[in-house]
């Protein structure tokens, strides 16, 4: 019995080894969990994207916009002319504070019985409200802690209702596993059922064989983004403040960016055990470094230079500012080039790869 045991052991080493995919996803995946998590996801949030609006400009609230960036929970990146404008980059997306010193700034300070400031929050990320919030009570430079200094105004979701943060962002990270998934196994399924031999004696073009595959899977995702939209309108009440068309075209974007990846792995896989191990592979860099589980900001300088290039980190951003900010598509247009340079970028390395196969 031992014999039979070690003989069928001795077998599936062997074929391990000879499955080289299976074999570095064996490592791969440890050492990416590994990296991801004990480096690049970072829940001390720091640098959030910040703009002032100093209406005061006095020698004191000068002190309190250094000390306020010296604290490193935020990152000064521009001016205001005033609420208005701080309430317009929320909405842009442009930056996730806005920080409201009034003309009359010292007086209040010295009248210590109401907040000398306004902090305006993008309540549409929930760690990062919940960070910034500790501004409210800075102390004054020099000063000790008195009343709180700050009152912090949360936009889009005072309620801190998770569903409102987590769903817009879900629509993405459902759209990329699916996707990548359904077309990950196209081109292996026609070559383990034999339809590949057909299809290259047929005058259909890579390209076109390619543009055909993935496009009833761009139906199918715009259905699977209608469908989730209606459920959490039902159970959880999610706010829609931005155009619905807008949505979809930004979902239409992020599902080719998607299938794109998706054909890119099926033309590496050679079985659909190993389109789904490179699907899974994919997936976990997307939802760790997309913003979707942990602050993008809070993440090394290195890690969002990683994120940036991930499809998912760009859909987040704009589900989340079309749904919960309610901005137009038009003003989130530095999310949606990306998009598209990652689907002709993918497309064009599928289409080569596929060429290469049929030599």
């Amino acid at each position: 019995m031992l014999r039979r045991l070690l003989a069928i052991a001795g077998k599936e080493v062997r074929q391990l080894r000879r499955d080289r995919l299976t074999f570095g996803m064996i490592i791969g995946v440890p050492l990416l969990q590994i990296l991801l998590f004990g480096y690049a996801i970072d829940l001390d949030v720091r640098s959030v994207s910040a703009a002032v609006a100093d209406h005061a400009n006095t020698s004191l609230s000068r002190q309190l916009v250094a000390s306020a960036e010296a604290s490193q929970v935020v990152t000064i990146k521009r001016s205001a002319a005033g609420p208005e404008e701080l309430e317009a980059l929320l909405d842009a997306g442009e930056i996730d504070v806005g920080i409201f010193i009034p003309h009359d700034f010292e007086r209040r300070v010295l009248d210590n019985d109401r907040p000398a400031g306004q902090l305006l929050i993008n309540g549409s990320d929930p760690t990062v409200e919940s960070i910034v919030r500790q501004l409210a009570r800075m102390p004054l430079p020099g000063q000790a802690q008195a009343q709180p200094l700050f009152e912090p105004r949360t936009y889009y979701n005072p309620e801190r209702r998770s569903p409102v943060n987590i769903v817009p962002a879900l629509i993405g990270v459902i759209l990329h596993l699916t996707m990548v998934m359904f077309t990950a196994i196209a081109i292996v399924r026609e070559r383990e059922r034999g339809n590949l031999e057909l299809l290259i004696t047929t005058p259909v073009k890579s390209a076109e064989l390619m543009l055909g595959k993935i496009t009833p899977y761009v139906i199918i995702g715009l259905i699977q983004v209608s469908l989730i939209l209606l459920v959490s309108q039902y159970l959880f009440d999610l706010p829609i403040r931005g155009r619905v068309i807008d949505l979809y075209l930004a979902a239409a974007l992020f599902i080719l960016a998607a299938l794109a990846l998706g054909l890119t792995v099926s033309t590496l896989a050679k079985t659909q055990f190993q389109a789904i191990q490179l699907t899974v592979f994919t997936f976990l860099p997307s939802i760790l470094l997309s913003g979707f589980m942990f602050p993008f900001d809070g993440m090394p300088r290195v890690a969002q230079w990683i994120g940036e290039v991930i499809p998912l980190t760009h859909f987040v951003r704009l589900s989340r500012g079309i749904l919960v900010r309610g901005a137009e598509l038009s003003e989130l247009h530095s999310e949606v080039w990306p998009l598209l340079a990652f689907f002709v970028v993918f497309m064009i390395i599928a289409t080569l790869r596929f060429n290469k196969r049929l030599d």
